[in-house]
């Protein structure tokens, strides 16, 4: 299956509603962060459908489906690249991850990267040197900071802490809100893993993390806990 054959069938699922629907969700306005992405209108149990029945589709022509102006091609192309990863040998896995990465310009939006992030990069480099983590979490790209934190989700579900913990402190004064997001997000997911740990962070930095991110990070805790947080009095 080629990747044109793909964009064919994926026109006759789309929905115009939903595309403009879409439009505005993923905020693709003039100076917003989605600025310019194009939808069909698929929705993304119908596209998680499609990977069975295209996942022996050859690597070139996915990396071709991941170039598309459109958002949901690009996402299929991205769970075909997960479920390829999940399921091939080392070689394979290399492959992937390393196309993956040069193809980072085309994983442009949050669900793009949550999706796939941790299945890929995070399963890749779990017994691996994982300084790329670091140089992405300095790019200019918002897209690749959010990579490489949300890379981390897979560690934390290993009972790995110490990247997450050192990527969150990195991305602390980050501009912008989809990274405070991504941070409180991981931050969260470690204390459900770890209470202890997680608290030992906030208690060093949660008087001086943006407000989005200390609040994802203590969406769990008790009522009276997170007013204790938020209103400074830990």
């Amino acid at each position: 299956m080629t990747a044109d054959q793909i964009s064919k069938t994926l026109r006759d699922l789309a929905d115009p509603a939903i595309a403009e629907h879409s439009q505005r969700f993923f905020k693709t306005g003039k100076g917003e962060y989605g600025e310019g992405d194009q939808f069909l209108g698929i929705r993304v149990p119908v596209l998680r459908k499609q990977v069975r029945h295209y996942q022996a589709t050859p690597l070139s022509e996915v990396q071709e489906l991941l170039k598309s102006p459109f958002h949901e091609e690009r996402l299929l192309a991205l769970l075909l690249l997960v479920r390829k990863f999940s399921k091939g040998d080392d070689e394979e896995k290399t492959t992937v991850y390393q196309l993956y990465l040069d193809n980072t310009q085309y994983i442009n939006n949050w669900d793009l990267v949550d999706s796939s992030a941790y299945q890929i990069v995070g399963a890749y480099l779990e017994t691996r040197d994982r300084q790329v983590l670091y140089q992405l979490a300095h790019a200019k790209s918002l897209w690749e900071r959010r990579i490489a934190i949300m890379a981390t989700f897979h560690f934390i579900r290993n009972q790995q802490f110490d990247d997450t913990l050192q990527l969150s402190e990195l991305l602390l004064n980050d501009t912008e809100d989809l990274i405070h997001k991504a941070v409180g997000w991981m931050l969260r997911e470690v204390g459900k893993q770890d209470v202890a740990t997680a608290k030992a962070f906030l208690k060093t930095h949660y008087q001086t993390m943006p407000r989005t991110m200390l609040r994802y990070a203590i969406e769990k805790f008790p009522k009276q806990e997170r007013q204790q947080y938020l209103s400074g009095v830990v």
